[in-house]
């Protein structure tokens, strides 16, 4: 196979990504901003472009260099609040930023692409597990911005004959087996590393937001995936692009509340984590969690080997202990 682009491959997944494919043996070259992204983050002896989904002179560059087999899409925005309190950036660099990327494939004849989007494009659950065929009504601009991409890749594909995948992901955790990557944004904003940072004295407490809401333990109910096994179903969907386009609900089914991952990192760690209640925050679901056995399974072949959450949470404190970056 020819060369991999990898958008964003310097964030948290993406940069999984680009490690799970260079062992299954891809030639992967990662393009960043290394606005969210860390050069540190790419392994050694993969290629590495600074461009931006905004600058399509950037982009041209990289194509103009190399010659592509498909695109993998991580460079979009993800702080849901901020896509809140300045949308045009997200509309910016999601929306129009991705439309350049694909403007770019289509001038260099790469047909193939497959996209990180989001189970947010589903908003408010109407029903519990979620599946493929949930109603789409995104509550914020994050959301709304992946679902216009999303559309955007239908529309290419029917005029154009892109071929995509677009995975919908739950709640994204975890770090390398080894230690070598793992999550560090900022500001961090993901319950497992906060959590794991309080137990390890830096930062003074985690907040739970909401203790009412109407689960076995009061606190809301996520459906956390490891980022190694969202690497792998990234290169199931392209191995799989010659026979399917569409979108995929990345998640394992199993429902975990917030007070599990306390207790959970509390038994990981052997400390106790600082703990304060507080409100609801406005528009958190009481349940996010996918539908097991859909076609992620039955059409990509995938799998997710991570599916008990202390497991998870030891390659992230494993990684919070020994941080590169």
């Amino acid at each position: 196979m020819k060369k991999i682009l990898v958008m964003g491959g310097a964030g948290y997944i993406g940069s999984h990504a680009v490690k799970h494919f260079v062992q299954e043996g891809y030639d992967c070259v990662v393009a960043d901003n290394l606005v969210y992204g860390h050069r540190e983050a790419v392994p050694q002896g993969v290629a590495f472009e600074k461009a931006d989904l905004a600058d399509p002179s950037s982009l041209e560059a990289v194509f103009g260099k190399y010659d592509f087999e498909a695109v993998l899409h991580f460079a979009a925005y993800a702080y849901v609040g901020e896509s809140v309190t300045d949308p045009q950036k997200y509309y910016q660099n999601n929306v129009a930023g991705t439309l350049n990327l694909l403007a770019a494939m289509k001038k260099h004849g790469v047909h193939k692409i497959v996209f990180s989007s989001t189970c947010a494009t589903y908003g408010e659950p109407q029903y519990t597990p979620i599946d493929e065929k949930h109603p789409q009504n995104p509550i914020n601009p994050y959301g709304r911005t992946k679902l216009m991409i999303e559309q955007a890749f239908g529309d290419y594909a029917r005029a154009y004959g892109l071929q995509y995948a677009a995975l919908r992901y739950f709640n994204a955790a975890g770090a390398a087996a080894d230690g070598s990557i793992g999550e560090s944004h900022n500001p961090e904003t993901h319950l497992i590393p906060l959590v794991l940072q309080a137990i390890d004295g830096r930062r003074p407490c985690i907040k739970v937001f909401g203790t009412d809401y109407p689960t076995p333990d009061g606190t809301c109910l996520r459906d956390y995936i490891h980022v190694e096994d969202l690497a792998s179903a990234h290169r199931l969907a392209l191995e799989k692009l010659d026979t399917f386009s569409g979108y995929v609900n990345l998640g394992t089914g199993v429902k975990t509340s917030v007070k599990d991952i306390i207790a959970a990192a509390e038994n990981v760690t052997g400390k106790k984590c600082p703990v304060e209640n507080a409100p609801r925050r406005a528009g958190d679901p009481a349940e996010l969690y996918a539908a097991a056995h859909g076609p992620a399974e039955t059409v990509l072949g995938w799998k997710p080997r991570y599916m008990q959450i202390e497991d998870i949470i030891a390659t992230a404190w494993k990684w919070e202990l020994n941080r590169r970056y």
